[in-house]
């Protein structure tokens, strides 16, 4: 007899919630409020909770996925701490090599190890999430938030938001082989978005998508003749990298709002909470 599928937590959460009279949806979950919020990490609060130090409307909570409710009040370690939605978002110049996962047990590790090595003290009750992926062997920009909202949409094809990559080829570019990059290429089926394509004075083809398939660039070149040696994302939308290899820095709500187009969370006061945790890669 097969066995029925668990329950997600998330899900036995919320049926709770309902069974139990709740007039409204919750606005969140305990555990990923207090990370989004930067009041701890989310490898740490299994702990806080076990220690009974958070208390919500005055009673001890000790579930991470008890639901909060608007106006509730929330309090860590008898200090009254705010929850409200916010958007921070980083920069990361990611090295070859590193892996956009949660573990790499093959490799010299990943991404969010490198992220949590460099995080400066204010920065490091948050979860992150990797706003989209980058391959082992693929340098250049990658983005963290802890906003899930912001996730979906850097990364729904519906958004239309610029990547630019600089690809090292194996081949000649030549003026056909540019035509066909822009014009769109049908790969496995599916048919490319027009892309803006053209060759760089040091040799590179630069190629500018608005859509991220799995290894979109690489099937792209691999189609008109061009074999991938290096690949590098120099740009997202209009947010161009500007720090060294390995580095990162925090943009400022400025910079997320005119160059990524995002307006953040804390400044539309939006309360925007999902249902369901995001599917993203996020710090494990």
């Amino acid at each position: 007899m097969a066995r029925r599928p668990k329950t997600p937590k998330w899900l036995a959460a919320r049926k709770a919630a309902s069974s139990a009279g709740a007039a409204k949806a919750p606005a969140d979950w305990l555990a990923r409020a207090l990370s989004r919020a930067g009041v701890v990490a989310p490898r740490s609060v299994a702990e806080l909770l076990e220690g009974r130090h958070v208390r919500v409307q005055g009673k001890v909570v000790t579930e991470g996925f008890s639901p909060l409710f608007a106006g509730d009040r929330v309090e860590v370690k008898g200090r009254p701490v705010d929850l409200s939605p916010t958007t921070v978002v980083l920069v990361f110049h990611k090295p070859k090599g590193l892996v956009v996962a949660g573990d790499d047990r093959e490799g010299p590790g990943t991404v969010f190890e490198a992220l949590e090595a460099r995080l400066p003290p204010e920065l490091q009750g948050y979860g992150w999430h990797a706003v989209g992926r980058l391959d082992r062997d693929t340098t250049g920009l990658l983005l963290f938030t802890n906003d899930e909202q912001f996730v979906g949409f850097a990364t729904s094809p519906e958004t239309h938001l610029a990547k630019r990559y600089l690809v090292t080829v194996g081949g000649t570019v030549t003026p056909e082989k540019l035509e066909r990059l822009q014009g769109g290429l049908t790969l496995d089926g599916y048919t490319t978005r027009p892309a803006k394509a053209s060759l760089r004075p040091d040799g590179r083809l630069e190629l500018v998508l608005t859509e991220g398939k799995y290894h979109q660039v690489k099937h792209m070149v691999n189609a008109v003749g061009l074999g991938t040696v290096a690949l590098h994302r120099e740009a997202v939308g209009d947010l161009v990298l500007d720090i060294p290899e390995g580095e990162l820095r925090r943009l400022t709500d400025e910079e997320v709002a005119t160059r990524l187009h995002y307006v953040p969370r804390h400044l539309r006061g939006a309360d925007g909470a999902e249902d369901e945790p995001s599917s993203g890669s996020s710090t494990p």
